[in-house]
This record gives C-alpha cells, sequence and structure tokens, in this order.
C-alpha cells in the first residue's frame, strides 16, 4: 500500500522545485477536501507532508552544497 518513493537525486533543480509547488497545491486541495468531507484515508496527507518536507531538504542540500 506503500506509495514508492520518488528518487530525488536524479531530477534536476527546476524539476524539484516544480514537483514541490505541485505537489504544495495538491496538499492543499486534499486538506481542504478532507475539511468538508472526511477522505477515506486521512494518513495520506500526512504521507504527502512528509514527502514535500523530503524534497524541500533535497533541494536546500543541494543549495548549501553537499
Amino acid at each position: 500500500m506503500a506509495k514508492a518513493k520518488v528518487d530525488l537525486k536524479g531530477l534536476s533543480e527546476q524539476d524539484l522545485r516544480e514537483k514541490i509547488s505541485e505537489d504544495q497545491l495538491r496538499l492543499k486541495k486534499v486538506t481542504f477536501s478532507h475539511a468538508i468531507t472526511p477522505i477515506e484515508n486521512p494518513m495520506s496527507i500526512r504521507a504527502m507532508r512528509r514527502e514535500i518536507a523530503r524534497m524541500k531538504t533535497e533541494l536546500r542540500k543541494r543549495e548549501l552544497g553537499f
């Protein structure tokens, strides 16, 4: 049931930024729809937040040169 993780090291910085913005938008939509009508699996919201955090961490690591 676990979603396969995206290979973040294979993405360019621009692709990573685009993916972060897309996922943040998707998270907002899911959170809003969950507030109106509860979704079947509310743990997916946590998984989305954590995946966004992983992508932001990778982006920051690249900016710092690690």
